[in-house]
């Protein structure tokens, strides 16, 4: 395969075109199914090109899901950092932006598992993960209310995992989900769409938010 030389200019526009394309069709296929033929023919390029600019399926789609994670932390930190909304309208809104994301980009928990297996700290590190929960008006929110009494005295990570939990497991486990429940994708994404209600409500009880 011929590589780009360091010098020579990149058609940025071409760039764009074809991750616009390889978002398209791995949202459609899926990563395993996907062929680089399928995002070249998305894009109205050859194949030639495609692999000119990206040199494998797979590192096309490693830079599609982290460009993806790094615009939505991005939208979520407003979220975090949002001092007119209350706790219990930011864990709804958390619950929003997750849900829409992971529908939006039903590959992003196969990256995020496979980054984390294999480069844990490089992810956090491009992320700023960290930062944009230790310095936020979110964490300080939960902090008042475990001061306050409203609710337990534990420690936030409990909240973090419960909720990440109850958002990102049906995506991973949706093809057992779906054989069990004998639920096609547009089912089974309208009761993903249900859980916006119902895991602010379990939230709440769990931490009792009043």
């Amino acid at each position: 395969m011929k590589k780009r030389p360091t010098d020579t200019p990149i058609d940025t526009s071409t760039e764009e075109k074809i991750k616009s394309a390889a978002r398209t069709i791995f949202t459609q296929k899926g990563y395993a199914a996907t062929r680089t033929r399928d995002i070249a023919e998305e894009a109205g390029i050859n194949l030639a090109l495609l692999n000119y600019y990206f040199r494998s399926k797979e590192k096309l789609f490693d830079i599609i899901m982290l460009e993806s994670m790094q615009d939505f932390i991005h939208s979520i930190t407003g979220v975090f950092n949002d001092e007119t909304t209350s706790l219990k309208e930011k864990i709804q809104n958390m619950v929003n932006h997750y849900l829409d994301m992971l529908t939006n980009q039903p590959n992003l928990p196969l990256f995020v598992l496979s980054e984390l297996r294999d480069n844990p700290g490089d992810l956090i590190s491009k992320l700023h993960l960290k930062e944009n929960l230790v310095q936020s008006h979110f964490l300080k929110q939960i902090q008042q209310a475990i001061q306050e009494g409203r609710i337990p005295p534990i420690h936030p990570l409990h909240f973090i995992m419960n909720l990440m939990g109850m958002i990102v497991f049906p995506f991973v486990a949706s093809p057992i989900l779906k054989s069990i429940g004998e639920l096609d994708q547009s089912a089974f994404l309208e009761l993903m769409q249900q859980r916006k209600k119902y895991i602010p409500i379990w939230i709440e009880a769990m931490m009792k938010v009043k």
